[in-house]
């Protein structure tokens, strides 16, 4: 569901950054680019408005499948239709409220699953490279338009089945019931999403300025750097599973940094940034959407919170060109970007993203066996899955090793692991008997 997502989303904004050209001026057709990531929160923000007003589920879903035949009904016709015409800019700016809609009902669906056990890292690298191969192998020339047809209509129809089909066992994530997540890591989560997108806003603004400029012939962000997307995300993707994740941030700040570094001693080397600029962009995509999307069921609002990392892409977009950061000096970009860096580290911090330290289960002396109603308020407090709540249990009713945990259960002690790693960092403790002190408090 979520590779023909962003496979989509893709096909789709690329028609849409053609929208104009051989009809607008070069400094008209910029204001596209703004136009395309203002729709598409303007969509998101119409989902959550329909998360809040519509309870009936039938009527949701309704909804849900008449926006995606919308979309793909204007998403073929984008292929079709000339884009230097008024008309294409408007069949434009409705494909892309519709694909905001969606990327609402995708995200929200997608935390649901991760809350439910899904392995969040896999499916965002994998969904990810893997649409980024597929539409870099396209490339939307015009002999592939009746491809791109097929693959847009294959991939409408799959998300149309994943809107309507209800879960068998996973829960949606607007019916789970969860002690909410405090305000200090979802503000400082947004902020360092922010800070890591503004080390590569500089230069997806600047190539998308050239780009226009060149007619999408000297310059375009869709050349082979692009490719460097794939063994990025499936890295960090990856990385996001180990060890419940507790790498990623710093790795991510530090790919950022030397990105910043490169930009200061090869400034004129374009290929290099541009290499360096998708990895970087790579580490940010993973960050955001491992965050959002497992913080986002402890959240009140789901429906905003799953979507928010990609949200703050398009609102870190907008910001560079509001502030027209492809036009600013290079000392006032590296000030902005030394900003950000201070930013992150500070907000990375405080948000407790520092601290790599994983520390082993620690035996405990059970005075008495907790009730079974204790386990079901503290599974529902924090938003812990079932596979996690069946660790849980064996962590506080025994005294056994993660060896013979792992074998009780029938699972892994690698898997044994990152349950208990996740388990500890969405209760806040680090050991076993602050688990069973835990228990004792409820």
């Amino acid at each position: 569901m979520f590779f023909c997502f962003m496979l989509v989303q893709f096909i789709v904004l690329r028609l849409g950054n053609q929208a104009g050209h051989g009809y607008l001026e070069v400094e008209q057709q910029e204001f596209v680019y703004f136009f395309l990531q203002c729709t598409v929160i303007v969509g998101w923000l119409l989902y959550v408005l329909i998360g809040v007003r519509i309870r009936n589920k039938k009527v949701y879903t309704a909804l849900l499948a008449t926006v995606t035949g919308l979309f793909a009904l204007c998403a073929q016709m984008m292929l079709f239709a000339p884009a230097n015409t008024s008309f294409y800019l408007a069949l434009t700016g409705v494909t892309v409220l519709c694909l905001g809609v969606m990327l609402g009902a995708v995200y929200e669906r997608l935390a649901a699953y991760i809350h439910a056990g899904a392995k969040a890292g896999y499916c965002i690298g994998i969904g990810y490279g893997a649409a980024v191969l597929l539409q870099y192998v396209l490339q939307l020339y015009l002999v592939f338009k009746p491809g791109l047809s097929l693959l847009l209509l294959i991939s409408c129809a799959v998300l149309l089945l994943g809107f309507t089909a209800a879960p068998a066992k996973e829960q949606s994530a607007r019916e789970v019931t969860v002690q909410r997540v405090p305000p200090v890591p979802l503000v400082c989560s947004v902020l360092i999403a922010f800070a890591l997108l503004m080390f590569s806003s500089y230069f997806n603004s600047l190539i998308h300025h050239l780009q226009i400029a060149s007619g999408y012939t000297d310059f375009n962000v869709y050349t082979w750097p692009r490719l460097l997307l794939i063994p990025g995300m499936l890295l960090f993707g990856f990385l996001g599973e180990v060890k419940g994740g507790k790498f990623l941030p710093v790795c991510a700040l530090c790919i950022a940094m030397i990105a910043l570094l490169n930009s200061v001693l090869s400034a004129q080397s374009y290929h290099l940034n541009m290499c360096l600029y998708y990895i970087s962009l790579a580490a940010a995509i993973a960050y955001y959407h491992l965050t959002f999307l497992r913080l986002a069921p402890r959240t009140k609002n789901p429906a905003v919170w799953a979507a928010m990392g990609r949200v703050s892409d398009s609102l870190m977009v907008m910001a560079s060109f509001a502030l027209g950061l492809s036009r600013l000096s290079f000392t006032a970009v590296m000030v902005m970007n030394i900003a950000a860096l201070v930013i992150c580290i500070v907000f990375m911090a405080v948000k407790g993203d520092f601290n790599l330290h994983f520390t082993g289960e620690q035996p405990v002396k059970l005075q008495s066996e907790p009730a079974a109603d204790v386990f079901l308020d503290l599974q529902a407090r924090y938003g812990i899955t079932a596979a996690e709540m069946r660790v849980f249990r064996e962590l506080v009713e025994t005294e056994d090793k993660q060896e013979a945990v792992a074998a009780k259960l029938g699972i892994s002690v690698s898997t044994l692991r990152h349950h208990i790693t996740s388990i500890y960092k969405k209760t806040g403790v680090q050991t076993r008997a602050a688990l069973y002190k835990l228990i004792q408090k409820s």
